[in-house]
């Protein structure tokens, strides 16, 4: 009842998976990947536990391959599931059951796996494989292309309700699982979920930049941290909180220009100001009411 996407990007190693199905919540299904392991995706009547199993054999040294089949064989269902995993060398494996709903199929490439079952036309996995091969971009990007592809080509039957995107890093000794999730985005209940999970990969975007130029700013590269902050203000301009974090790094530098920003802040929500007032208690701000007022400044 949906139809998705596993891929690993050559260049860096990132694995990935999305998805897009009329069913709620899709996101805490189907998507499963643990950095320098692999990635799997488990629909169709969904059996969610190939998800953890399918790492935990990749992790021990399976391939993809042989993982999918050492589940499938011990599964009394497997004529209702569709799965699909790639591992952290760009195997791929993928297994459509003969009692999945139709249109019912998967396409395997170099390190991707697209699979959708209930859609209205048998051409959407062709439709996926062939997008995601011809966008340029990084791993969420091909993976968005080949999610709308597959919406293009009528996708599910039934319309659309949720979309998921999870990616991972290429290392698996990089750090916790959690600071190797780099992009982890859910749309649970939405009429067009697609379109909101490419506003939040943008939005995700621009917040990475931001942090990472507030991050630079407080280690003392003013300018450096400058530069990443407008980059998350060109991807969100209308965000208030990006503008708020970046309008501190300003005030260094453009006093006016980061009144400017802290009165559009202060517009749309006036306890931006007594949130400044706060800051340098918590180190995040010079202990300086005198620049403090100025910036709030009508």
């Amino acid at each position: 009842m949906t139809y998705s996407i596993v891929a690993r990007d050559p260049a860096t190693g990132a694995l990935g998976v999305a998805v897009q199905s009329h069913y709620f919540c899709v996101g805490s299904a189907v998507p499963w990947a643990e950095a320098g392991v692999g990635a799997v995706a488990t629909q169709a009547m969904s059996e969610t536990s190939y998800g953890p199993l399918g790492l935990e054999l990749m992790r021990g040294g399976k391939t993809a391959p042989e993982a999918l089949r050492t589940l499938v064989a011990g599964d009394a269902g497997e004529s209702i599931r569709q799965v699909a995993m790639v591992d952290a060398q760009g195997g791929v494996a993928a297994h459509t059951g003969a009692r999945c709903i139709a249109e019912a199929g998967h396409r395997t490439g170099d390190g991707v796996s697209v699979q959708a079952n209930m859609m209205e036309r048998a051409t959407v996995p062709d439709a996926m494989l062939a997008a995601y091969g011809t966008t340029t971009g990084d791993l969420a990007d091909r993976m968005l292309a080949a999610l709308d592809a597959a919406e293009a080509e009528g996708g599910d039957i039934r319309g659309r309700q949720s979309a998921a995107m999870l990616v991972v890093g290429g290392k698996s000794d990089a750090g916790p699982w959690w600071s190797t999730r780099t992009l982890e985005l859910r749309v649970e209940d939405h009429p067009a979920p697609l379109v909101e999970l490419r506003r939040l990969v943008t939005l995700r975007r621009a917040y990475d930049a931001s942090d990472r130029g507030f991050e630079m700013f407080r280690a003392g590269d003013v300018d450096g941290g400058i530069a990443e902050m407008e980059i998350g203000r060109r991807l969100a301009p209308d965000n208030t909180e990006i503008a708020f974090w970046m309008a501190l790094a300003l005030a260094r530098k453009d006093l006016a220009a980061a009144r400017a920003l802290l009165a559009d802040c202060r517009a749309s929500e006036p306890r931006w100001a007594e949130l400044l007032r706060r800051l340098p208690a918590a180190g995040l701000f010079p202990e300086n009411a005198t620049l403090i007022e100025q910036l709030l400044q009508e």
